[in-house]
């Protein structure tokens, strides 16, 4: 049993479990608003980034689609103008390249022109398109109207994390996956890993993603949700040339998902997906990856019980989608006529860690939650890493609060 014991020194004032994007951003914050407070990140991977930040589509968000004055829209907004910032900065590969946002049924231009109203309302500058003003943008998609934002990029997510390290100062452990955790709200928290290492501090923030429910309860606190995992599978367009820029369909308001989109990374390939499929494991990459484990947590969850009985429609096209490439392909042609299934070359596969309620609800901002000791990041999927330095500051100014009232 792993004990924080009366008399023993701290190894660090904030204890960071998680080295994806959030996790480091937090560490950077902290160094800049506090100099010499010592940080240390605990990832299980032999390295940073490995899972959502760096198995995502590489887009930098406008904040065009979130809920005016919620955490995405303020985060997302700010966060796409420093995250460009940064890596004008620190040199890590990113281009402003704009998107456009294509309606290709009428029943999805009342959608449309709300998104337009919504942009406005977040101060993104937004440009409305006819039919034929879309080919100007890209002159292999269609549709019947389009918004073009400006402020959308694309950039390498991992290099972002990975300077974040770097420049954060703290202590990162890689492969210390924690197994148990202490909290003494008198004395403060010890975490043991997979290693036998004992890791005491002060705070504890739990940036841990896939698993961030999991260690709020290893901490003692229940955090009045669960991570239901959702594999987005994605393809590789074998002609490029198909595709200028982002392309993205009008997402249905009902969901978080934005749909299968068109994106030219930063290294020149088109990626096409993701589409929303339940994962088997909370790291299922694929279909043959099954955790009984994990699968009896999310049953045993009733709000996942919930979420499957209020959307299993949508669910059941998203899964013909995973199991038929002639079903994607049709997807894809929705917006990009000339595609063929011969086109699209399959691609790795990204796990979003979403959080659901007890009564099935999607949470569908950030969000973070206190304990005694410690701070929850228990909601961060897209865009969180568009917005992870404004997130990052949250959090450390929540961890230095603390801080300083212990």
């Amino acid at each position: 049993m792993v004990q924080v014991s009366a008399g023993v020194a701290h190894d660090c004032d904030v204890l960071v479990v998680g080295g994806g994007i959030v996790g480091l951003s937090t560490a950077y914050a902290i160094s800049r608003a506090a100099p010499g407070t010592r940080v240390t990140v605990l990832e299980k991977e032999a390295g940073a980034a490995r899972h959502q930040t760096g198995r995502n589509s590489g887009v930098i968000h406008s904040g065009i689609y979130y809920r005016p004055g919620s955490l995405k829209a303020r985060y997302a907004v700010k966060g796409a103008a420093e995250m460009v910032k940064f890596c004008a900065e620190y040199g890590v590969a990113h281009a402003v390249t704009g998107k456009l946002i294509v309606a290709t049924e009428r029943a999805e231009l009342p959608r449309l022109h709300a998104l337009v109203q919504r942009g406005r309302e977040n101060g993104i500058p937004v440009r409305e398109l006819g039919a034929a003003q879309i080919a100007e943008y890209e002159p292999e998609v269609r549709g019947l109207a389009a918004i073009h934002v400006g402020t959308t990029g694309v950039c390498d997510f991992v290099g972002v994390a990975r300077q974040l390290g770097e420049a954060s100062g703290a202590e990162i452990r890689y492969g210390a996956r924690v197994e148990r955790i202490d909290r003494r709200p008198e004395r403060g928290v010890a975490v043991l890993t997979a290693r036998g290492d004992v890791v005491r501090g002060r705070v504890l923030v739990n940036c841990a993603g896939l698993y961030c429910d999991e260690i709020a309860r290893l901490a003692g606190d229940e955090p009045g949700m669960r991570i239901v995992p959702f594999r987005g599978e994605y393809y590789e367009l074998a002609r490029r040339e198909l595709v200028r820029g982002l392309v993205y369909p009008v997402p249905d308001p009902a969901f978080p998902f934005l749909g299968v989109h068109l994106t030219r990374g930063i290294d020149g390939g088109v990626h096409i997906g993701p589409n929303a499929v339940p994962a088997l494991a909370r790291e299922g990459y694929g279909w043959g990856v099954v955790r009984p484990r994990e699968v009896a947590g999310t049953l045993a969850w009733p709000g996942a019980w919930a979420l499957a009985r209020r959307h299993w429609r949508y669910g059941g096209g998203e899964l013909r989608r995973s199991v038929s490439k002639r079903a994607f392909t049709a997807a894809v042609r929705r917006l990009l006529p000339a595609v063929t299934e011969a086109d699209l070359v399959p691609a790795a596969a990204g796990v979003r860690a979403q959080a659901v309620l007890r009564d099935g609800s999607l949470v569908d901002d950030f969000l973070i939650k206190e304990g005694a000791r410690t701070v929850h990041v228990l909601n961060a999927p897209s865009p969180a890493a568009t917005a992870s330095l404004p997130i990052g500051r949250e959090v450390a100014r929540r961890a230095l609060d603390m801080l300083g009232s212990v």
